[in-house]
């Protein structure tokens, strides 16, 4: 299977880089997936989560507030205000993402649906990992 560079950047610092397989992001006009050879194109991102699928075909999800990402047939630039990763070697350090998560999504929400749906992906993605 092909793959492409991922980046996602934090006014704070990295959050990923590596090889992707393939990436979902939260648009603003709804959740749209990324392969490698994909057109360019660059847009806006919403409150959500991002699927990464790894080489190792693993899943790594980050929960993100919002942001832009930049699309080319080799990379996948993302910029994001705030970032949550949702990964940990065990339980507590998981518990400690999901926290983190939590909060991120709930300083910026605007709404309970919004907000409803995030958590829901987050819990998901903390089950992968259990």
């Amino acid at each position: 299977m092909e793959t492409f560079t991922l980046e996602i950047l934090t006014p704070n610092g990295e959050i990923y880089n590596g090889q992707a397989i393939s990436v979902v992001l939260p648009g603003e006009e709804g959740e749209f997936g990324v392969l490698a050879k994909h057109a360019s194109l660059t847009t806006l991102l919403t409150t959500g989560v991002i699927d990464v699928e790894k080489e190792d075909k693993s899943v790594e999800a980050i929960v993100i507030n919002w942001g832009v990402v930049q699309v080319d047939e080799e990379k996948v630039i993302i910029l994001v205000e705030g970032a949550a990763a949702i990964r940990g070697a065990n339980e507590s350090e998981i518990a400690n993402a999901l926290d983190e998560a939590k909060k991120l999504i709930s300083d910026i929400a605007d709404s309970s649906s919004a907000i409803a749906s995030v958590s829901a992906k987050i819990e998901t993605a903390a089950q992968r990992l259990l």
